[in-house]
């Protein structure tokens, strides 16, 4: 089995590739059986989609490729500390695992704001996993808005 930095590798990569488009720098990778299933960055301006965070794309994809719209077995690996609608994905898509990278204050809400998982209506709480390559996940977004600004 890989290390989980191998996987956020990956995500890093998606979160890149986002900044590059003009998306925010959000990446994600779904992994099952020690291999990824599906990948995605952000594309909310590309497809005018306010729901097209990496996450939730991610997820579409793996269930496409999986064929089900549990992904159980699966993990999830995000750049960033999931929103509450990413995180009601997440739920309902039944992820085992979630590792994220930076923590978000502002929008989070698996260990920030509402704390989703924690919640009596959630019905699946994954694992999570919290601080996985924070470094570079902070620096490509600190960076993106960064160059916005001086721009």
């Amino acid at each position: 089995m890989r290390l989980p930095g191998n996987f956020m590798d990956a995500a890093l990569r998606e979160a890149e590739a986002a900044a590059a488009r003009g998306e925010t720098p959000v990446g994600a990778v779904v992994v099952r059986d020690g291999a990824i299933v599906a990948a995605a960055g952000n594309e909310t301006r590309a497809l005018f989609d306010p729901t097209a965070h990496a996450e939730v794309l991610a997820i579409r994809r793996a269930g496409t490729a999986l064929a089900s719209e549990r992904l159980v077995g699966c993990d999830l690996y995000v750049t960033l500390e999931p929103c509450a609608m990413c995180a009601g994905a997440i739920s309902f898509a039944r992820i085992r695992r979630l590792y994220y990278g930076a923590q978000d204050p502002k929008g989070g809400a698996v260990e920030s704001g509402g704390r989703f998982f924690a919640q009596p209506t959630c019905h699946h709480a994954p694992e999570v996993y919290s601080g996985i390559a924070e470094t570079p996940a902070a620096r490509i977004l600190r960076e993106f808005f960064r160059d916005r600004r001086e721009a």
